[in-house]
């Protein structure tokens, strides 16, 4: 690590001299009022951390730990970072689950100084760092949401209810939810941080509810009161746009405990939040966390983007865009009307190409509006934040140009049209006129303004630009003078302007004539440096300017924020409209490139397929230059489908790609098929996949198990439900026995749409006996010993699993197979007959023999290692030769 600079408040630096014990004790004051946070103290050009912080701190981001002074007779760990790299060191200690309270000092260490030389510099936290109250883009993820969510309960877990806000962006929400739904919620809305009481974690604990993966903050129970969340609420939203009296007790607990935390992480800055849309668990399809994981909706199962659903057709210009359509995938609707809306909007755009190519291209032009606008309302924001939201106006004059010259557009596309109209154009060519192209990052570096702008700041510019030519000017004059052409004018941070000369020649301006004109200031091993009352002059004339400029720029600068601010409703009107044109003109493009269809969504129990293909496999499957086998699938009026047939032959994927066009469908976009006709789903479950889950002691078997409990216990005649293999995690009998009954319950309990997976066999006889069931295989053809995956689906029901074939595929050994393949001969033998094989039947286990390697037939041994394709004419009949001697050899043994 760096070592910090001397610091004049302390006389200390990393490593050096003792802090000294006011300064520790403010410290320790400070750190005392914010219990769980790493404390950054800033000192000088550094944030350090002491004692128990610096120790995490130094683990958690590899920099080195060294001490200073004692305390209480121990030495004090002390490590720190400095101050202009700061970010970088907080978005990994945030990524790493720690909370950060920023301390900075509040005056000049000199005017500490002028206090006494007890005085410490006043400091103060001004901003707590956590992972759901971060604005800064260099921490957040850009494509998706950040979202901080508070969980409240009244009595013991009769009434739940999650407020949630993505503080970047200003979205609030609150929902009811009931203790089933409260796992599928969570996992929905897959918050980074989560605020409850220790009553609350209790019971979740108690009634076995899972909570998300997010760093969990316990809050102190009155933080959750009910009876004084009406007033905490109020001060965080505006009286006229938002009455908290519409929400219940519950709803108002967690909402008052969100607006409290995000309030306190900013330390008095009024936090923007929306008003928040109050939403019903029952407006969205229900998908669990198991379902979400299996699916890879948004990331795959080994926690990347690439690969997932979203990744996938993920085609919007801008990132507000993508988190929307993130929102959207994470929530298909259940209402058939918005759908239906959403899918004209869609519709629109795949048929009218040049309109959608315009849009697309002005919406790559068009910044994160939402989250510059954050940024302005808490201070953090800077000149590139003004020209973003400049940009954005600018975008959506010209996307609303674009719409209003087509025709009849469908209701969501006029309400987006109608937004975007509705834009300060005003507001956006004052921004434009005002900010440079190319400015700073902070407004307190300066230079942002363009010329023209304000004439007072031009003349104050122009001042300091013609000093530094009369320092020219200046500087060939006293080279004159002197008669000393070596003789330049300089500057540093520490002197100043300063006349510099080598060493050899100073001593000329210390005598006279020019000791009168010059006056020495320094002398280094190689030059000497002076200046003169003249410079000096000069200089303070450039200070005054370069001061006058920063602080016309710094007041102009505060002036066009106000203006920005003052129009944030139009503005936030504005980022939601360029959010869903971007989805809808994503979406179309999805549509036309991958030859998607618009499904016909309805209030229906019908679930029709025709050609249907998966979104993520077809596009893997075609870049190695392979087809997808497209499929069809009919579950209308509550069938199930008994799906048989072996490993590898893509049972798998065709029960995924059916729940995926579900969600396409709902979500309002096209889907893979050539036709689709779906009623409505509001519950999805798909139980695909083995997983154990070791941290709670669940084997594969019980986690299998939970998941089934789950769908059996929550599926509705309209739900869609996927299951792949149930019961294999234990005996066989145990395993049939299960699979069969759960396969009976949802057809004679449930109804619902169901696909059913199994290498049970035995359970295609339910299609004798139940009517809705069907039974469906993917097909395989044997051809010279191999096995060719059709990927297929076709009626009727398989009658081997071909694991063997599989086995082999993967690699096992030779003799594995071969006496993988001699014991599977007995038991299918014996299967027919009325006893079940036993262990003696199996030559390996005969009481009266020795155990003995099994006998591997020669003709089979030879012929597994043949590849016809391979072989020469020559060596075709060399092997039928061979083939002959060996069936010789065989019989004379």
């Amino acid at each position: 690590m760096d070592q910090a600079p001397y610091d004049a408040e302390e006389g200390s630096a990393a490593g050096g001299p003792p802090i000294s014990t006011p300064a520790m004790a403010q410290y320790l004051e400070i750190k005392a009022v914010n219990p769980g946070y790493l404390l950054f103290y800033r000192m000088g050009d550094f944030y350090e951390m002491f004692f128990e912080d610096a120790e995490i701190a130094s683990r958690a981001l590899g920099i080195v730990l060294t001490k200073r002074g004692r305390h209480h007779g121990q030495d004090i760990p002390l490590c720190g970072v400095p101050v202009h790299a700061a970010q970088d060191y907080l978005k990994k200690l945030i990524a790493l689950g720690h909370r950060v309270a920023i301390c900075e000092q509040l005056e000049n260490p000199a005017e500490a100084k002028k206090r006494g030389n007890k005085s410490v510099v006043r400091r103060d936290v001004v901003r707590l760092v956590t992972a759901g109250t971060i604005t800064e883009d260099d921490l957040l993820p850009a494509r998706t949401s950040n979202y901080l969510a508070a969980l409240a309960m009244l009595g013991q877990g009769d009434e739940f209810a999650v407020a949630f806000a993505d503080v970047s962006t200003g979205e609030t929400g609150v929902l009811p939810v009931a203790a089933g739904a409260l796992g599928d919620e969570l996992a929905r809305l897959a918050p980074v941080e989560l605020l409850l009481s220790d009553a609350t974690r209790t019971a979740l604990q108690a009634g076995r509810i899972g909570l998300p993966d997010a760093a969990l903050v316990n809050l102190p129970t009155e933080r959750f009161d009910s009876a004084s969340a009406a007033e905490a609420i109020s001060r965080a939203f505006h009286a006229e746009s938002f009455d908290p009296s519409t929400l219940s007790r519950v709803e108002r607990s967690a909402l008052a405990a969100l607006v409290f935390y995000v309030a306190d992480s900013q330390k008095g800055v009024a936090v923007a939040l929306r008003p928040p849309s109050a939403e019903r668990t029952d407006a969205h399809m229900a998908i669990d966390a198991a379902t979400r994981a299996s699916l890879e909706l948004l990331e795959t199962q080994r926690g990347t983007a690439k690969g997932s659903l979203l990744h996938e057709i993920d085609f919007c210009e801008t990132t507000a865009g993508s988190r929307l359509l993130a929102r959207r995938l994470s929530a298909p609707l259940c209402d058939a009307t918005a759908i239906n809306a959403r899918l004209d909007a869609v519709e629109v755009l795949r048929d009218d190409s040049m309109l959608a190519t315009r849009l697309r291209a002005t919406l790559k032009s068009a910044p994160d509006l939402t989250r510059a606008l954050t940024r302005l309302a808490l201070t953090r924001g800077g000149p590139r934040d003004l020209l973003a939201i400049a940009r954005a106006i600018t975008a959506a004059q010209e996307l609303a140009l674009a719409l209003a010259n087509t025709n009849e557009l469908p209701a969501d596309l006029a309400a987006v049209r109608s937004a975007l109209d509705n834009a300060p154009a005003p507001l956006g060519a004052e921004l434009e006129r005002a900010i440079d192209s190319d400015a700073p990052l902070l407004a307190r570096d300066g230079g942002f303004v363009l010329k023209g702008y304000d004439s007072a700041l031009d003349a104050e510019r122009a001042l300091a630009s013609e000093t530094r030519a009369v320092v020219a000017a200046l500087q060939a004059r006293l080279a004159i003078e002197a008669d000393l052409k070596s003789l330049k004018i300089k500057h540093n941070g520490v002197l100043g302007y300063f006349v510099e000369v080598p060493v050899g020649q100073g001593d000329k301006l210390l005598q006279e004539p020019h000791r009168q004109t010059f006056i020495h200031r320094q002398t280094l091993a190689s030059a000497m440096r002076f200046t003169t009352p003249e410079l000096a002059e000069l200089e303070g004339r450039i200070a005054r300017a370069h001061e006058k400029s920063l602080e016309i720029e710094t007041a102009i600068f505060a002036r066009l924020v106000a203006a920005v601010l003052s129009e944030t409703d139009r503005l936030r009107a504005i980022a939601d409209a360029l959010a869903e044109l971007d989805v809808t003109a994503g979406l179309a493009r999805l549509a036309a490139e991958r030859d998607y269809c618009r499904p016909i969504v309805d209030t229906s129990l019908d679930f029709a397929i025709t050609g249907g293909r998966h979104p993520v496999v077809e596009q893997t499957v075609r870049a190695e230059g392979q087809p997808f086998i497209a499929n069809d699938t009919e579950l209308s009026g509550g069938a199930l489908w008994l799906v048989t047939g072996p490993n590898m032959g893509g049972k798998s994927t065709f029960l995924r790609q059916n729940a995926l066009i579900a969600i396409l469908a709902q979500m309002g976009s096209f889907v893979p098929a050539s036709s689709a006709r779906i009623g409505i789903v509001d519950r999805l479950f798909s139980r695909v996949g083995a997983s154990d889950d070791i941290a709670r002691g669940r084997s594969t078997f019980m986690v299998e198990m939970v998941e089934t409990a789950a769908i059996l216990n929550r599926a509705t005649q309209r739900s869609l439900v996927i299951l792949d293999e149930i019961g294999r995690g234990t005996a066989t009998f145990d395993g049939l026995s299960i699979a069969w009954a759960a396969a009976e319950a949802l057809h004679n309990d449930t109804g619902c749409r169901a696909l059913f997976a199994t290498h049970f066999h035995e359970m295609t006889a339910l299609a004798k006996i139940l009517p809705r069931v069907r039974n469906v295989t993917m097909s395989v053809r044997e051809w010279e010993g191999e096995v060719v995956f059709l990927h297929e689906v076709a009626p009727g029901a398989a009658d081997r699993s071909y694991g063997i074939q599989v086995a082999r595929l993967a690699g096992l050994p030779e003799t594995v197979l071969a006496r993988a393949r001699q014991v599977l001969g007995v038991l299918e033998s014996r299967s027919s007959g009325a006893a079940a094989p036993m262990l003696d039947d199996l030559p390996l286990f005969r009481a009266s023999e020795e155990p003995k390697k099994p006998e591997i037939n020669p003709l089979d041994a030879m012929l597994d290692t043949v590849r016809p394709d391979e072989l020469s004419p020559k060596q075709a009949l060399d092997l039928i030769y061979e083939l002959k001697k060996a069936r010789n050899a065989g019989r004379r043994s």
